[in-house]
């Protein structure tokens, strides 16, 4: 028998010492500076590369939700790249408050190309980089940290001498590098390689160079990370000549909760593409992290008040798509099939209308779906696992139908018996048909055909009502007379004494109406609950421009159903 293989042949992660870690508590108070990578880490992910004009729409959409740093692609890498930077400064796209950035690594050819496809920009980000792990300087380099610092510091005095020419000439030009693999580096010889590169740049307060320390490929957990960034951190000689930069991936499925205990350890800023494209599981995904800081009530300073819009640009410039449980902006995000928890959604909703509060609180939604542009329709979908408030909150949010808590019950069985009749969702417009069907155009064994209230109120507080009508009952017409303390109770009397087919042992319990829609061809609704000669609870429900029609039609319909 062949065994599993086991876990024995990987490496552990050896966490870097630290004393006295002080980024536990520490809590985000304020947006990092964003950077988008979609345009290049992104779109080498992508199966089909972006076109030309699939990348301008996607830099535009940048723009549009407030990106001020954009790494735009790698244009030494292709023609296809070059062309793309070219377009983007020569077609005037480039915003006077937004940054491009370029990436290039560590190699003399590629930063003079970079420095032809940047000509003409007005504010740049020149971005190098080389690997700097043991396992790369082991096993692709096979050099020693002296060799790797080197390269890093060779291209480091290349650029800063190319730089100047392009600054004297107005390029408002800032360095950034990356210790590749930062995650798989030893700590201290991070921190001597990136000091060696802020001396060769001439770093300083004023003129700070970005530091981003990737997460290449995430092989630890995010508080062992926090505690590695801490420590670089007050390693590092002259932080103040630095802006520290996260660029985390997703392989251990923990990109976000990564960048956000970096944050608390010191990091200013964050690399990241939206919905969290890019290589083997992704980059860190912007539009999470923004929307996370935005429930604790932080502004991320980036728009994402039209999530639908942004997510459509997106899918269709990679051919990618945004799964249905995707934070904030998957279809299902804020849907709720469970009956508990529609029943808790629903209790919420009421409470805010009610209470009139200015702050969200409604149980399982972190956040009000307005604020990314999402509909209340789909926060509750109704299947086989549905309760007993979910079809009530449907008929509310979708129809504005309000019915008495009372009757959630009923009207719920209705759906569940449907719904485990069909097997699938049900739809609001299939839920709104039953609803049609059981109470509205329930069939009528008793009919109001004609009406009329007399009221006197001279009796003291007291009220006196007459009602005078006719009621149809298995194809007849009757006159029917009554009087009573209001127009409820004098139908109620008139029902009592109908000549054929009189109506006893009824008692009203509760009454609920409300208005429909809004000016002039506004509708009253009207709930009744009844208790039948049998001692079940039956509920009605009528229709009306004009409320006392409303609430006799709902008598008529719960006597009519409890007969069936």
């Amino acid at each position: 028998m062949k065994l599993r293989p086991g876990p024995e042949k990987y490496v552990p992660f050896a966490p870097q010492p630290i004393e006295c870690r002080t980024w536990p508590d520490n809590t985000v108070t304020k947006a990092p500076v964003w950077c988008s990578v979609d345009l290049r880490d992104g779109n080498q992910a992508l199966i089909d590369p972006m076109d030309l004009q699939e990348k301008l729409e996607y830099f535009h959409t940048l723009v549009d939700i407030g990106v001020k740093e954009i790494e735009i692609g790698f244009p030494s890498a292709s023609e296809t790249e070059y062309e793309i930077c070219r377009e983007l400064i020569e077609g005037g796209h480039i915003p006077e408050d937004v940054t491009i950035q370029v990436l290039v690594q560590a190699r003399e050819h590629l930063i003079r190309k970079t420095f032809q496809a940047i000509e003409g920009a007005k504010n740049v980000i020149l971005h190098f980089y080389n690997s700097t792990s043991t396992l790369q300087r082991k096993v692709v380099f096979q050099m020693d940290r002296a060799g790797i610092t080197k390269i890093a510091t060779d291209a480091a005095d290349l650029i800063y001498e190319m730089a100047q020419p392009a600054i004297a000439r107005g390029m408002a030009l800032r360095y950034e590098y990356s210790p590749e693999s930062f995650m798989g580096t030893e700590m201290d010889y991070a921190v001597e390689i990136c000091a060696a590169v802020l001396d060769h740049l001439h770093a300083t307060a004023e003129d700070k160079v970005i530091l981003n320390l990737p997460t290449t490929v995430e092989n630890c957990m995010p508080n062992q990370f926090a505690d590695m960034l801490e420590y670089f951190i007050r390693k590092l000689p002259g932080r103040e000549r630095a802006i520290i930069s996260l660029h985390p991936h997703n392989d251990r499925g923990t990109g976000v909760a990564t960048t956000e205990m970096g944050l608390l350890a010191g990091a200013e800023r964050v690399e990241a593409t939206l919905f969290g494209n890019g290589e083997r599981t992704g980059n860190v995904d912007m539009v999470t992290l923004a929307m996370n800081m935005w429930t604790q009530g932080v502004d991320p300073k980036l728009d994402f008040h039209d999530i639908n819009k942004v997510r459509d640009m997106y899918e269709r410039c990679t051919k990618m798509r945004v799964g249905e449980r995707q934070p904030y902006a998957g279809e299902l995000v804020f849907t709720a099939f469970s009956g508990s928890h529609q029943d808790a959604i629903n209790k919420g909703v009421h409470y805010m209308n009610e209470s009139g509060t200015d702050m969200w609180e409604v149980p399982y939604l972190p956040i009000d779906p307005a604020d990314v542009g999402r509909q209340y329709e789909p926060i509750i979908r109704i299947n086989s696992q549905s309760g007993k408030g979910g079809a009530a909150f449907v008929m509310m949010q979708s129809f504005g139908y309000d019915m008495p808590k009372a009757m959630h019950a009923e009207f719920g069985a209705v759906v569940q018996k449907e719904s485990d009749r069909v097997g699938t969702e049900l739809k609001p417009e299939q839920i709104f048909a039953l609803f049609d069907h059981e109470y509205l155009s329930a069939p009528k064994t008793y009919q109001l055909e004609r009406h009329s209230f007399q009221e006197d109120a001279r009796h003291g507080d007291a009220s006196w009502v007459a009602f005078d009508g006719e009621v149809g009952y298995k194809g007849k017409v009757m006159d029917a007379h009554g009087e009573g303390n209001g127009p409820i109770d004098a139908f109620f009397n008139a029902l009592h004494d109908l000549p054929e087919g009189h109506i006893e042992g009824y008692h009203f319990v509760d009454y609920k109406e409300h208005a429909i829609a809004s000016g002039s061809d506004t509708q009253a609704v009207c709930y009744i609950h009844l208790r039948d000669p049998k001692g079940r609870d039956v509920f009605g429900v009528g229709k009306s421009h004009n409320i006392n029609r409303a609430s006799l039609r709902a008598i008529l319909c719960a006597i009519n159903r409890s007969l069936m």
